[in-house]
């Protein structure tokens, strides 16, 4: 008899205890829970498998990864009914009770419960005999040594970026922009929206033609394409990516702009052809780590001349009362952005201040994160058999889900991004620029 979607649901119901938010389909055929709800799709018992021999997060991404486990139905919609049973509530430091990894827990604790055997016996007969399934190909193996080394940074980036620019088109779009956007209006596209994110970067630089700006994680180089072309500027651009720098030179050379830009495969702490005018770090800060964090403003710093500015855009986290309790996303580590860190903007301004800034403006832009990720989200779906095919499906699985998880995340404030403009003074102080706001974003 097709009984295991029954029989799974009742595990998580007595797990969570609560009702599971979501129907379930098993590999037999069964379904059951709510009507009209999402549908979690196990389509193999090897997906219980994983959760017994790892669980919590990282077996239900391992899972997901390999396919073992999908959602038939609205993506966003699942996300966000499983956040009430697997995202933290309440005060940031609350024991997570109501945790994935504590609901997991507890659904491991009816194996060494004599008053559940039953039921533990049922999941163990569902799951099936066999050692734990290898993890999916595209999870970053164990790492040693110090994080943020010069190697171990370049293996992280490589990791990220150089999964195939062909895939990052597809998702991107032609503005290839892997970043926050800015959206004026509800008519904007995807393309308008980056477009004028780059030009509201340049704008809170103060650029003008003949300066020297530093792009720090140039990406595939379409910052320093925006500024040169509309601001005359000279840029550097600078990555730890082959693909993306190899990438941003085609678009140079193609652009007739290889004598006013520079791509480079460089790590920040190498650079040593200062001073510039500008520095723009967009989306790369959160790779530097909170123990290199003041080295990194210390540099970017010290490759300013007096009066210069920098424009740093990067995601924030909620504080936390006990900083020391944070830990890293393990799905995050594992799959997406390895030893990568978010800090509280709080924590950031600070940095740059201990390192001699003076910070000028801070503007969140939260809410348009979230509608970015949507779109990229939208155009992964839409060409998916040519997403896969580009890189792998399991790494199409782990940017969709990424990306859609991370999309609710900025729309419930549970994670945030931020521009911080900052300046490097003169001896006596000045800072050169316009006192109102409104007058250096004109």
């Amino acid at each position: 008899m097709a009984d295991a979607a029954p029989r799974i649901l009742a595990l998580a119901e007595h797990a969570l205890s609560r009702p599971f938010p979501l129907r379930v389909r098993a590999w037999d055929g069964s379904e059951a829970g709510p009507a009209g709800a999402p549908t979690l799709v196990l389509r193999h018992r090897r997906a219980l498998r994983r959760l017994l021999w790892r669980p919590g997060e990282l077996g239900l991404t391992r899972a997901w990864v390999a396919g073992d486990l999908a959602v038939d139905g609205d993506l966003y919609d699942a996300l966000d009914r499983l956040s009430g049973v697997v995202w933290e509530r309440g005060e940031p430091d609350v024991p997570a009770a109501r945790s994935g990894v504590a609901a997991a827990r507890r659904a491991l604790d009816l194996l060494r419960d004599r008053a559940n055997y039953r039921l533990a016996g049922e999941i163990l007969s569902l799951a099936g005999p066999g050692l734990p399934p290898a993890p999916p190909p595209e999870e970053v193996r164990r790492r040693t040594g110090i994080a943020h080394t010069r190697r171990r940074d370049q293996a992280a980036i490589a990791h990220h970026y150089d999964v195939g620019n062909d895939f990052y088109a597809l998702v991107l779009g032609p503005s290839m922009v892997y970043s926050c956007a800015v959206w004026p209006d509800e008519g904007t596209t995807l393309e308008q929206a980056q477009a004028a994110k780059l030009d509201l970067v340049c704008r809170k630089l103060g650029l003008r033609e003949g300066q020297r700006l530093l792009d720090v994680g140039c990406g595939w180089g379409s910052m320093v394409l925006h500024a040169v072309e509309h601001y005359g500027v000279r840029a550097t651009g600078i990555t730890l990516s082959v693909e993306q720098a190899a990438f941003a030179r085609e678009r140079v050379a193609e652009a007739g702009l290889a004598d006013r830009i520079d791509i480079r495969v460089q790590d920040y702490r190498d650079v040593a052809d200062g001073p510039y005018d500008a520095v723009s770090s967009i989306g790369m800060a959160e790779h530097v780590g909170s123990e290199k964090y003041l080295e990194y403003a210390r540099t970017l710093y010290a490759l300013l001349r007096p009066g210069g500015r920098l424009l740093n855009h990067q995601i924030a986290r909620r504080p936390l009362r006990d900083e020391e309790a944070y830990r890293i996303d393990e799905f995050i580590d594992r799959y997406v952005f390895p030893d990568g860190e978010l800090a509280p903007v709080g924590a950031t301004v600070s940095r740059l201040e201990e390192a001699g800034f003076e910070v000028r403006d801070v503007e969140a832009l939260r809410e348009h994160y979230a509608r970015t990720l949507r779109a990229w989200v939208a155009n992964l779906e839409a060409h998916w058999q040519e997403a896969a095919r580009a890189t792998s499906p399991g790494r199409a699985r782990v940017w969709r889900l990424y990306m859609a998880a991370s999309a609710l995340s900025f729309e419930r404030n549970r994670i945030g991004v931020n521009q911080v403009l900052a300046v490097r003074t003169d001896p006596d102080g000045a800072s050169g620029m316009p006192r109102t706001r409104t007058a250096w974003l004109s």
